[in-house]
């Protein structure tokens, strides 16, 4: 670990660094501050709560995942043809719902840190200048929504929710193996096609 590193950083580089090589279970306070070679009461001075240190570290992971996404989605010309563009639209879809998956089986700590619920709901929380980790969601649901309009779909937001608890639901189930299981293919051949299958389901028909 830099020790020249803020003491701020450090901590939240010590918490990803656990969780990804061993779960949530072991993102203790003391545990973090130990590895971060601080006393125990040293994280307190950037992060009052627990939960806001949890926050911290799980935003690493959306910004991870951001940038997954965003380097299998690319803009549409401007003056591409309707349906060219909703055909690439859709295309673009099946491309994040592969990163996110793909992101949920490479890193299942992170992942199962990004979505606890005690953390997304933060009507308990203390007061802070931190942004709220619920807010780390909004820019990547946003994108799918916009996505799925273009796909042409009568209610976005809802079938944007609907494909995203589809391919969330198809991470947690390979993960836990039961999907592998069932359709016995190996996983990249298997998530490629669960996803696809997934957005055929929401976006209807067969992409062109």
């Amino acid at each position: 670990m830099d020790q020249e590193r803020p003491l701020r950083e450090r901590l939240i580089d010590v918490g990803a660094e656990l969780v990804t090589s061993e779960g949530t279970g072991a993102l203790g306070l003391r545990e973090i501050a130990r590895r971060a070679g601080v006393s125990h009461g040293a994280p307190r001075r950037y992060f009052p709560t627990h939960h806001s240190l949890l926050s911290a570290i799980a935003r690493r992971g959306f910004a991870d995942l951001g940038e997954r996404i965003a380097a299998v989605t690319v803009a549409v010309p401007a003056d591409a043809e309707a349906e060219a563009e909703k055909a690439s639209a859709r295309e673009r879809v099946r491309a994040i719902g592969c990163a996110y998956v793909g992101y949920a089986l490479e890193q299942p700590g992170m992942f199962e840190l990004m979505f606890r619920h005690d953390l997304l709901d933060s009507t308990d929380q203390a007061p802070s200048d931190e942004p709220r980790l619920r807010d780390s969601t909004l820019p990547l649901f946003h994108l799918l929504v916009a996505l799925v309009s273009r796909c042409g779909a009568a209610d976005p937001s809802v079938t944007a929710a609907a494909l995203w608890a589809n391919l969330h639901g198809v991470a947690q189930l390979w993960r836990w193996g039961s999907l592998p299981l069932v359709l016995g293919e190996d996983r990249a051949a298997g998530v490629e096609r669960m996803v696809g299958a997934a957005v055929d389901a929401h976006l209807g028909g067969v992409s062109a």
